[in-house]
């Protein structure tokens, strides 16, 4: 037995969500995160790990609401987010490095978020909502108190966006404060005119705390937003643009260890016709220059994280199912440095340039932290006081050449046991993105749950995926509903062709694209027992126009691209069973998707509402949840029934739904 085959002891387990270093790998932390008492919200700590992996990993902060986004400073000690209740805004701790208790450094009533210290000296900067209309922190406090005390909470807009992911943007919005990590100098707003332009900003600071680098949105003509960078002087706030680029969108800028340059992700601004490209660039602060760093590579680098001596940077990036570390220097090939078949986050680079720590995370392991030899990329595994519930089956790879000559691939679950003379139900999973790819591991959308009762699960990478070269992408560029779904089926041709899988008895799902993909599938063929369709997208042309993000989707949705792979247009066809999901507090795929939907699932589908009212199809509404169905007793709901309705249209089983919904 697993954990796997439980849901409620999989909800209850511990996980690793995050990953802070000392710049001399000294020390680090990680945080945990675990289920309270009530079981419907999990509660963070910081856990100090032996970054040689020969002591277990051991507790440091007990708050009552948990504490986050652990950040070292140079001397050494610990900066983190603390809250005082559920509802109060985070505040700025700091745990001395010469011991003693944790102590308050900064505080606003607004909150300070995403924190980052200088790597030498005391210098910090921060975010934090300030309303447009205050000059002071006495008015804005005051403006704060105000509408809590009459309980307003109207906005008024003026440009886009106006919502993102599950949260309202706006009144206040997110400035640039500086201060000290030794708490003399104060929280300084180095961007009093920022508006909206911080807006899930991605920012840096140099090594002496003189400046920072950050992305910086600029509105256009049609209701269009773009990112550039600029530049910070953390002690005046004098702001300068050093990149603008007309033609993409900038982010994920790391200051070089000498001041002299920042490298960024550029991201080409789509077309109708032309996927978005991603490369790394550099931009030279003394000749005013920018240059491709690797301008033959055909991956999308992630976070690029400098190297001490400024020879080059390491970046991740997604490569064929899976995300490594990569070497990257100007004038040379990027070079693999990791070889496991795990997904690389929260990367941090030894000062003497020898070590890197991360979390490694894949479909046979949660996030968990590793060391990383920087000479010949040996993993080696860190203690983090979690004990790993074993896998209920295997893990396998499958792969495929479609009529185009594009190679498809993608990994198969395998329940144990499944075999010619038990051949196990074939479920499809497909991932959302659209453009990502299923090379990590997800608490949200694991499939061992499945795997555990028996499924053999099929997490496929179509056309759209990252991971395997531009012209990857750009095959379903704009057209969604042919080469990403003929992509899916022949793969899932060979996965059903294998002596252990079962063909008679096989389910489809998806959440977000893969939700849509799970519609278009139900819309164009016949071949699955059930249907599972979560935060998906249905009719285009709403979707549009009402996401949170409608300049970014308009500029590869055309009129034409949407009335040619819209799922709503292809109802009539439906005729198989379909499981309904939908959070009301879903701004990305706006619950009016989810609706219409269902409406037209039981008004319009070849499989309608009978005379008397009954239907196969079941809609799961969650009302105060988001794209992800994030609370732990939601989760739990999810998966209870998900995995309730595929029992009954895959199996054959009658399965009751949780007896908490009241059905």
């Amino acid at each position: 037995m697993s954990m796997y085959d439980d849901v409620d002891e999989y909800i209850g387990a511990r996980r690793v969500t995050g990953l802070a270093a000392s710049h001399d790998f000294s020390r680090a932390v990680i945080v945990i995160a675990a289920l309270d008492d009530s079981r419907t919200e999990y509660r963070t700590s910081l856990w100090e790990i032996d970054v040689d992996g020969g002591s277990p990993a051991r507790r440091l902060t007990h708050g009552e609401w948990g504490e986050s986004a652990p950040v070292f400073t140079p001397a050494g000690d610990l900066l983190f987010s603390r809250r005082s209740s559920k509802d109060d805004p985070a505040r700025l701790w700091i745990l001395p490095a010469s011991g003693g208790e944790a102590r308050v450094l900064e505080t606003r009533s607004a909150g300070l978020s995403e924190i980052r210290s200088a790597r030498s000296g005391h210098g910090l900067v921060g975010l934090s909502p300030v309303f447009g209309s205050s000059s002071t922190d006495e008015d804005d406090d005051a403006l704060r108190t105000e509408r809590k005390a009459n309980k307003v909470d109207a906005i008024l807009h003026t440009g886009v966006p106006v919502r993102f992911w599950d949260h309202d943007l706006g009144p206040a919005t997110p400035h640039l404060f500086a201060g000290s990590t030794d708490g003399t100098t104060g929280l300084r707003d180095l961007t009093s005119d920022a508006a909206g332009a911080l807006h899930e900003a991605a920012f840096d600071i140099s090594a002496d705390g003189a400046f920072v680098v950050s992305t910086w949105a600029v509105p256009g003509a049609l209701a269009t937003v773009r990112t550039v960078l600029v530049r910070i002087d953390t002690a005046t706030g004098e702001r300068t643009t050093i990149v603008d680029d007309i033609d993409a969108d900038l982010g994920a800028p790391a200051i070089s260890p000498d001041g002299a340059s920042v490298v960024f992700v550029r991201e080409s601004l789509s077309t109708p016709e032309d996927a978005p490209r991603m490369t790394l660039q550099r931009y030279d602060f003394g000749t005013s220059s920018v240059v491709d760093v690797a301008p033959g590579w055909d991956r999308w680098p992630i976070d690029p994280v400098w190297l001490p001596d400024g020879s080059g940077v390491l970046v991740t990036g997604d490569d064929d199912g899976r995300s490594p570390i990569f070497v990257v220097r100007e004038g040379a090939e990027p070079r693999r440095l990791t070889k496991t078949n795990d997904a690389y986050t929260h990367v941090h680079v030894s000062s003497d340039g020898t070590r890197v720590l991360a979390l490694a995370a894949s479909y046979l392991a949660a996030p968990h932290p590793v060391s990383i030899d920087l000479s010949d990329g040996t993993v080696v595994d860190l203690d983090t006081s979690i004990d790993r519930s074993p896998l209920p089956g295997t893990l396998t790879e499958i792969d495929t050449v479609v009529d185009d000559g594009a190679r498809v691939r993608g990994w198969l679950a395998l329940p144990e046991g499944a075999s010619d003379a038990a051949p196990a139900p074939l479920l499809l999973w497909v991932h959302g993105g659209p453009l990502g790819s299923w090379n990590t591991w997800s608490w949200r959308w694991n499939p061992w749950l499945m795997v555990a009762r028996g499924y053999a699960v099929l997490l496929p990478d179509p056309a759209l995926s990252t991971g395997y070269g531009q012209e990857f992408v750009q095959r379903g560029w704009g057209a969604w509903g042919k080469a990403p779904f003929t992509d899916l089926m022949a793969l899932t041709d060979v996965a059903a062709a294998l002596p252990h899988i079962d063909d008679t008895r096989t389910g489809a799902m998806g959440g977000s694209f893969g939700g849509y993909m799970a519609n278009w599938i139900a819309g164009h063929t016949d071949r699955f027992d059930a249907i599972v369709t979560h935060a998906s997208l249905w009719a285009l042309d709403q979707f549009g126009p009402t996401t949170d993000a409608p300049y970014y989707w308009a500029r590869e949705m055309s009129p034409e691209m949407a009335v040619e792979n819209s799922p709503h247009l292809f109802v009539a066809d439906i005729a198989t069973p379909m499981l309904v999901v939908h959070g009301d507090k879903d701004y990305r795929v706006p619950i009016g998707e989810g609706l219409r939907l269902w409406y037209e699932l039981l008004s319009e589908s070849g499989l309608p509402a009978d005379d008397e009212g009954n239907t196969d199809h079941r809609f799961l509404y969650f009302p105060a949840e988001n794209h992800w169905i994030l609370s732990p007793q939601h989760a739990k709901v999810w998966y209870e029934v998900v995995l309730a309705f595929l029992a009954q249209h895959v199996l054959g089983e009658r399965v009751s739904m949780p007896r908490i919904l009241g059905h």
